[in-house]
C-alpha cells in the first residue's frame, strides 16, 4: 500500500503543475477556487509522497559509493542557490529562464547518486521526470520568455537566502534522523 500511496503523490504533484499548462481552459475556467484547488492538492501530494516515502520498506537497488555524498552536498548548495535565484532576480535570473525547476532537477540528481533504495529511484526519479516536462511544456505553451527586471542585489539575496535554506535542510535531515554530511 505504501507505494501506491508514494506513487499517487508523484502523480498528484505532476498533474497539479502541469495542469495550468496541459488543460489553460479548464483552469482559467476554475477562476480564483482553482487556485486552491491547485493548493490543496499539492499539499495532499506532498503528504502523500512524504507518508508513501517514509512507510516504503527498504528495497536495494544499488550501493552508492561514499563519496556521492560529497558531491551530492555539492549539488544541494548548487540547488539551494537556484531556488532562490528566481525570487531574488539578480542578474543570473535573467539568464536562466528556469531557475525553480533547475533546482528541482539538481536536487533530484544529487539525491539519486547518494540513494540506492527502489523509493528513491521512484521519488527523486519522479521528481525529475516532472520537472523536465514541466520546462518542455512551459517552453511550448509559452515560447517567448520575457526576461525579469533585474534587481543588483539579487545575486547576493540569492546567495545568502540559499545558504540559509541549505542550512534549514541540513538541520531538517539531522532532526529526522538522517545525517546528510557524510
Amino acid at each position: 500500500m505504501s507505494w501506491i500511496v508514494l506513487l499517487a503523490g508523484i502523480a498528484l504533484w505532476s498533474a497539479a503543475h502541469l495542469f495550468k499548462r496541459v488543460c489553460p481552459e479548464k483552469r482559467a475556467a476554475m477562476g480564483k477556487a482553482g487556485q486552491g484547488a491547485v493548493a490543496a492538492a499539492l499539499a495532499a501530494s506532498l503528504l502523500l509522497m512524504i507518508f508513501g516515502f517514509r512507510a516504503t520498506p527498504y528495497v536495494a537497488v544499488w550501493t552508492p559509493p561514499a563519496m556521492m555524498t560529497h558531491i551530492n552536498n555539492t549539488l544541494m548548495l548548487l540547488a539551494a542557490f537556484l531556488l532562490m535565484l528566481g525570487p531574488a532576480k539578480g542578474g543570473l535570473a535573467r539568464r536562466i529562464r528556469h531557475p525553480m525547476l533547475a533546482a528541482v532537477k539538481t536536487w533530484a540528481v544529487a539525491h539519486l547518486l547518494v540513494n540506492g533504495d527502489l523509493a528513491s529511484i521512484l521519488l527523486f526519479g519522479g521528481m525529475l521526470g516532472w520537472a523536465v516536462a514541466e520546462v518542455i511544456v512551459i517552453n511550448r505553451s509559452e515560447p517567448v520568455w520575457e526576461k525579469p527586471v533585474e534587481d543588483k542585489r539579487g545575486d547576493l539575496k540569492a546567495v545568502i537566502y540559499g545558504a540559509v535554506f541549505y542550512a534549514a535542510a541540513v538541520a531538517l535531515h539531522i532532526w529526522t534522523g538522517h545525517y546528510p554530511m557524510g
